[in-house]
């Protein structure tokens, strides 16, 4: 598995072309054809750092926002679950240890 298909599991259900979250990859020091080494907490860091980034840029535009209505989730539910994920992921990426941590 490659870091652009980590990257695609951690943010499934949410349509980003592929071109997009390579820059995100990018912007995270990642490569997106690297392959993923679950045993490295940089990695794993790096990549929750990348989906935060694309869930940051869904909630800063509301226009993107208004896409992901459905019938059975209203805007104000989407808005407030996208949220939570962000706080979620914040809190778990502070808390992550580095791999120099165990060095």
């Amino acid at each position: 598995m490659n870091n652009l298909e980590r990257l695609q599991m951690e943010t499934k259900g949410i349509d980003v072309p592929d071109d997009e979250l390579i820059v995100y990859l990018m912007e995270n020091n990642l490569t997106h054809n690297d392959e993923y080494d679950p045993t490295s907490n940089t990695n794993k860091k790096a990549i929750l750092q990348t989906a935060l980034a694309v869930l940051e840029s869904i909630a800063n535009n509301p226009t993107t926002m208004k896409n992901y209505r459905t019938d059975d989730i209203a805007i104000t539910h989407f808005a407030t679950n996208i949220q939570q994920r962000i706080d979620y992921l914040t809190r778990k990426i502070r808390l992550m240890p580095s791999d120099e941590d165990y060095s």
